[in-house]
């Protein structure tokens, strides 16, 4: 069995503000507005991806962010969301992992709170700051940069990581990341006597990192690869290429399918 754990946003899927072209098909609406897009090539080959793996999207969109999105291909047997933190399996939420998650974070219960509190003290905060099911912490900034750096002088970084993306900001627990959640899930597997031959990883952020290290081979972009350290399993698509459409022709490569 091949095991193909996949980030969505801006991995697979890319919002209205990317330039795609006209050969795009909307994957999510969001109050009546077409608001994220695949290519018809993506579309075309995750047909086959989803035919030939077990594929499982893992995102750091909440439950209901994630139900959002249809990507026009027989759903998904399980989904990470939350940043690893819940499992869906059949679209239905698994309560003994969120358990398991919430317990896997105990220790940096003190440092959340304390995170939380700091976040509606910042100045440049231009956005609540929102509790994702006491796993991690987000909010917005107008000075983004600024209020990260305010998190980690005064957060203890051992037990969380602080991360920017565009103008969001998030506190969460260093337990409480895509990697730990893909090597869970496949012991998870494992135990259920459905072992993976080959794991395959992709994604485009900070977050992902621990995922495509946790892989045998992973995809990530060129920017990603600019700005942090990569290891060695990890293939970089060229900027030139829809990111999107560099994975899945490698996962296809990697499969052999015709």
């Amino acid at each position: 069995m091949t095991v193909f754990f996949t980030d969505l946003d801006n991995t697979l899927i890319y919002s209205y503000h990317h330039p795609l072209g006209q050969e795009k098909i909307c994957v999510e609406i969001y109050q009546g507005r077409e608001v994220s897009f695949v290519t018809e090539k993506t579309w075309e080959l995750l047909k086959q991806v989803r035919q030939k793996t077990l594929f499982i999207p893992v995102t750091t969109r909440t439950q209901e962010q994630y139900g959002r999105i249809d990507l026009k291909i027989e759903t998904p047997v399980y989904a990470l969301v939350c940043n690893g933190g819940v499992l869906l399996k059949e679209g239905k939420e698994v309560e003994e992992w969120y358990q398991e998650s919430l317990a896997l974070i105990g220790d940096s219960r003190d440092v959340m709170e304390n995170a939380q509190l700091l976040m509606e003290q910042d100045e440049n905060r231009s956005f609540e700051v929102r509790n994702i099911r006491d796993l991690f912490l987000f909010t917005k900034s107008s000075a983004p940069r600024e209020s990260a750096e305010y998190l980690r002088e005064r957060l203890d970084t051992k037990l969380v990581g602080i991360y920017q993306n565009g103008v969001k900001v998030y506190v969460v627990p260093r337990r409480l990341n895509k990697g730990q959640a893909a090597r869970r899930l496949l012991e998870s597997l494992r135990r259920a006597g459905e072992s993976a031959e080959l794991v395959l990883a992709a994604g485009d952020s900070e977050f992902d990192i621990p995922m495509l290290e946790s892989a045998g081979l992973a995809f990530a972009p060129e920017s990603l690869k600019r700005t942090h350290r990569l290891s060695e399993n990890v293939a970089v698509g060229k900027e030139e290429q829809v990111f999107s459409e560099f994975v899945l022709e490698q996962v296809i490569g990697s499969l052999n399918i015709d």
